[in-house]
């Protein structure tokens, strides 16, 4: 009697076991599809940069081809260098500016909270709320009054207020997974708040901030709208540049494809660097 009541017991527990088994390939094949899905367009854009215009556009489309990099050759003689210049150094100046401002505000308002805590947080998120069409009038009055229009240090103004906010929260849920008895431990040892901030929690949180860096500047390289309303020349990003494949005369898939196989390579080559970092980072936290 006791044998038949063991056995009934554990059937139910090492039923799940098995179907979980057994879902388990086909999750996979599930997660494989639905990551080349995504993927498809990507690759499809790379594919056309290496056709000629005609090939681009065949209906069913050209699948087998000669490669051409008469598209490339096209793009960098066309000028794509001060533009990639000025998106570069918009993306690092604003992503440096939103560390160091946003890892003091994140800290603060974690392991050294200061009064309304949840009134700031909200400040903060709620400038993500307006939507940037209807602030552009205002920015742009500002801006010409200024004398800053084709300017790159607007860029990068704008873009650290942009990428600020969601900066903040980000670290914000970094710093909170600090055990607050290692800053305890370090003021015990006649360490200063500074101090402890910056060789006891910022080596503990580095995976979470490149991950954030990571994403300000993924934000900041693909901005398109404050760019290509206060910049003509001489401070024109590589999103603005990729307007101009758009004439009168038609769109040029080949070339348009091209450019952008240009334009976003250095954002896949940060991410591929940074990728075990970025992967430490926004799992920061999730499993205790």
């Amino acid at each position: 009697m006791m044998t038949a009541v063991a056995e009934r017991t554990s059937t139910p527990a090492t039923t799940p076991r098995k179907a979980s088994r057994g879902a388990g390939p086909l999750l996979s094949v599930l997660a494989w599809i639905v990551g080349l899905g995504f993927f498809f367009p990507v690759l499809w854009m790379v594919m056309t940069a290496f056709k000629t215009e005609a090939q681009a556009v065949t209906i069913p489309p050209t699948v087998f081809f000669v490669p051409t990099f008469d598209n490339f050759a096209e793009v960098f003689g066309g000028g794509v260098g001060p533009y990639l210049l000025n998106s570069l150094f918009a993306t690092v100046a604003s992503t440096v500016l939103v560390l160091l401002l946003g890892t003091p505000a994140a800290f603060a308002l974690s392991l050294r909270p200061v009064k309304k805590t949840q009134d700031v947080l909200f400040f903060f998120i709620s400038t993500k709320m307006l939507p940037v069409v209807a602030a552009i009038v205002p920015i742009y009055v500002v801006v010409n009054y200024l004398g800053a229009l084709d300017n790159i240090w607007t860029l990068v103004v704008l873009y650290t207020a942009m990428n600020l906010p969601i900066a903040v929260w980000m670290m914000r849920s970094f710093f909170l997974e600090v055990p607050k008895e290692l800053l305890e431990a370090a003021s015990m040892d006649g360490a200063s708040l500074w101090r402890s901030l910056r060789e006891v929690v910022l080596p503990i949180i580095s995976p979470g901030m490149a991950a954030t860096a990571l994403i300000c500047m993924i934000f900041a390289w693909n901005e398109f709208f404050f760019a290509v309303n206060l910049t003509a020349s001489r401070a024109a990003t590589v999103p603005v540049y990729l307007v101009g494949f758009i004439t009168s005369e038609g769109l040029y898939f080949a070339s348009l494809c091209a450019a952008a196989t240009v334009a976003a390579l250095p954002v896949v080559i940060a991410g591929w660097i940074a990728q075990n970092k970025l992967v430490q980072g926004l799992s920061f936290g999730a499993v205790k």
